[in-house]
């Protein structure tokens, strides 16, 4: 049994220090570099970039809503071929940098709200999904497992992951908590371990649906993330299951 852990990653402005993100680093196997529009700027996607490549780190993009204020948590509304645009957009944007540092980009994951509501949206799924298939037929599409997102990607010939969240609790039908109540995000890094090994070996019951992941989330943002990571790193190998992008 093989899995990815991902981190979601460059989510700073400016002056960029390298900070958390060097230190959760080597504990991933690929990371969603923010393109600008939730959190992110060209010198953080930039030194983003060149970290993971350091590490030998896959690359992807994390597109989100113009929405810095509201880390792209907030809810939009607008057009399929609005929505299309704004994520082709991020994707280029991160591309070049990618392409620039000699590295391909491997994948694209939605974010926040974004991420949320392609899950449940089927018009706003299949934009994501033609935005990615536009820029390039051979990314990886990373979407909430069973999701909506996940089955647009792969009806358009898409290669798609599903992703599962050891740090989050889950609704009964599979979709995430909301992080407005309590104990949607788990702090203790043992029961985040945890959590990743059951969702590895036993997936996620979607609808009448189990799914296996193909990915794990940690969240950057976490004030315990880099335990977390190291903790899940470690027990899922030692539970026998092979950290891999």
């Amino acid at each position: 049994m093989n899995i990815d852990i991902n981190c979601d990653m460059g989510e700073s402005f400016g002056c960029y220090s390298l900070g958390s993100d060097a230190a959760i680093m080597p504990f991933i196997t690929s990371a969603n570099i923010a393109c600008g529009f939730h959190a992110g700027d060209p010198s953080v996607m930039q030194a983003t970039v060149r970290l993971a490549k350091q590490h030998g780190v896959a690359i992807g993009a994390h597109p989100g809503w113009p929405d810095l204020q509201g880390f792209g948590r907030r809810e939009m509304t607008i057009s399929p071929e609005e929505a299309e645009t704004l994520v082709l957009y991020q994707v280029g944007a991160l591309a070049a940098f990618a392409k620039a540092e000699g590295v391909e980009l491997r994948h694209v994951k939605p974010h926040g709200a974004l991420y949320n509501q392609a899950a449940i949206h089927a018009a706003l799924a299949e934009s994501v999904a033609r935005a990615v298939k536009r820029f390039s037929r051979d990314l990886i599409l990373v979407g909430l497992a069973g999701s909506v997102l996940v089955e647009s990607g792969r009806a358009i010939g898409l290669s798609v992951a599903n992703e599962a969240f050891p740090d989050r609790n889950y609704n009964p039908d599979g979709t995430l908590m909301s992080r407005k109540l309590p104990g949607a995000v788990l702090h203790d890094p043992q029961a985040v371990a945890q959590n990743a090994i059951r969702l590895a070996r036993d997936g996620i019951r979607f609808g009448e649906r189990v799914i296996l992941p193909d990915t794990l989330c940690l969240h950057g943002d976490n004030v315990e993330a880099l335990e977390n990571a190291r903790l899940v790193w470690v027990e899922l190998e030692q539970a026998g299951v092979d950290v891999r992008s």
